[in-house]
């Protein structure tokens, strides 16, 4: 028994021990930022020494930097040479007046990576979750993948006019990014590049950009609007998918095709511009977009994929302007409201309509798609009474004039057939 105590009590004075061994290493930790001027490339673990690297939260670097000093810098931030966590406490980095430069060891060696001239290479902060902020040299033209993946605390964040292309995955994984500017310089923004970034809440692309990745912003939960300029000509598969709060997006007319979910599981979406460039409509591409209400298919789509609209269980108006049903592949629609959803299709085209996939809704009328004055979308409207003509109260569509009345006030004539 009398062992036993023993050696509960030793446990538990080795526990408070380590505990206070923790608090008294963080008392000292450098608050204040400390400015060190490299004379040569690879003297940053000779300037700081093993025994203060824990200590430092603030550093600022002039001069240049290779792969020995980056190796020490990940160590001070948070990861190891082989990704692994250390006791790093790195929180604020300025290389502002630094430059990367070839030579020096292997900064990680999963993969073995190395350091080259006005590059910030693959893997080179990856997993330093100590990280806050970070000032990236002028000098730097090229970001490359998974450069700041899963660094979890990172803010802010400043890419330099010199970046042409933001690698993939480079910021995937920083959920604690709320911002982020992107300079006119940048002509790619590569797949998977801000992934899981869930406190991104606005994002400005640049005119200059063209091509947006696979799961570009995939999973940016807290992102509520983005524009999207008319220079994008390709937006990649689930670029937005799972963006739950974005409400509202405009699809600019250089874009040809909606590929594979690039919109899915975007709950929040209650309105898309979908323009006359637009030919296909891919397999999922707004599939569990639950609060979208009214959706208009411009007369240049002519195919539309599977489950494309499924889940969207908000819909109340669909207008489809083209005079040839678009192919439309079984389940495209699956989920959607089919008796509450009215389709809107050009006059003379009901029986092609019905006799279609299109044929899943109950509702299809006939509107004329040439005389936009004639087109009401109201997203917001539902209908609330319905009415013959003699006035008699209708409780579903009957064959002939239905005089529909909305929530907002209105009342219109509606022809069923």
């Amino acid at each position: 028994m009398k062992f036993t105590f023993n050696k509960q009590f030793m446990v538990l004075m080795f526990l408070l021990l380590n505990c206070f061994a923790g608090y008294a290493a963080n008392e000292y930790l450098l608050t204040k930022q400390i400015t060190l001027k490299l004379t040569e490339a690879g003297t940053l673990p000779n300037k700081i020494g093993s025994s203060k690297k824990n200590l430092v939260t603030n550093l600022k670097i002039i001069g240049e930097i290779n792969g020995t000093d980056l190796r020490f810098i990940r160590e001070m931030a948070g990861s190891d040479v082989e990704g692994n966590s250390t006791s790093g406490n790195l929180s604020v980095l300025d290389l502002s007046e630094a430059r990367f430069v070839e030579g020096g060891d292997s900064y990680y060696d999963v993969i073995g990576c190395y350091t080259s001239n006005d590059i910030i290479g693959q893997y080179a902060f990856y997993g330093c979750s100590s990280l806050t902020s970070v000032n990236i040299p002028s000098s730097v033209t090229s970001i490359g993948w998974r450069a700041f993946e899963s660094c979890s605390s990172l803010t802010s964040v400043n890419i330099p006019s010199g970046v042409t292309e933001i690698g993939v995955y480079t910021f995937s994984g920083c959920r604690s990014l709320t911002s982020v500017n992107i300079p006119s310089s940048v002509t790619v923004i590569g797949g998977r590049a801000f992934s899981d970034c869930s406190s991104l809440t606005n994002i400005n692309i640049p005119s200059s950009v063209k091509w947006i990745g696979e799961s570009t912003f995939s999973g940016c939960s807290s992102l509520t609007s983005v524009n999207i300029p008319s220079s994008v000509t390709v937006i990649g598969g689930y670029a937005f998918g799972g963006c739950s709060s974005l409400t509202s997006v405009n699809i600019p007319s250089s874009v040809t095709e909606i590929r594979e979910s690039t919109f899915s599981d975007c709950s929040s979406l209650t309105s898309v511009n979908i323009p006359s460039s637009v030919t296909e409509i891919r397999e999922y591409a707004f599939d569990g977009c639950s609060s979208l209400i009214s959706v208009k298919i411009p007369s240049s789509v002519t195919s539309i994929g599977g489950s494309a609209f499924s889940g969207c269980s908000g819909l109340r108006s669909i207008y489809v302007y083209a005079e040839t049903v678009p192919s439309t592949v079984a389940g495209a629609f699956e989920g959607c409201d089919s008796k509450n959803c009215t389709v809107y299709v050009p006059k003379g085209t009901y029986d092609a309509y019905w006799l279609s996939e299109w044929g899943y809704f109950d509702n299809i009328v006939e509107f004329d798609a040439t005389n936009i004055r004639n087109i009401v979308v109201e997203p917001e409207a539902q209908e609330t009474a319905r009415y013959a003509v003699n006035g008699q109260r209708l409780t579903a569509p009957v064959k002939g004039i239905n005089l529909v009345k909305y929530n907002n006030g209105r009342v219109k004539k509606e022809i069923v057939k």
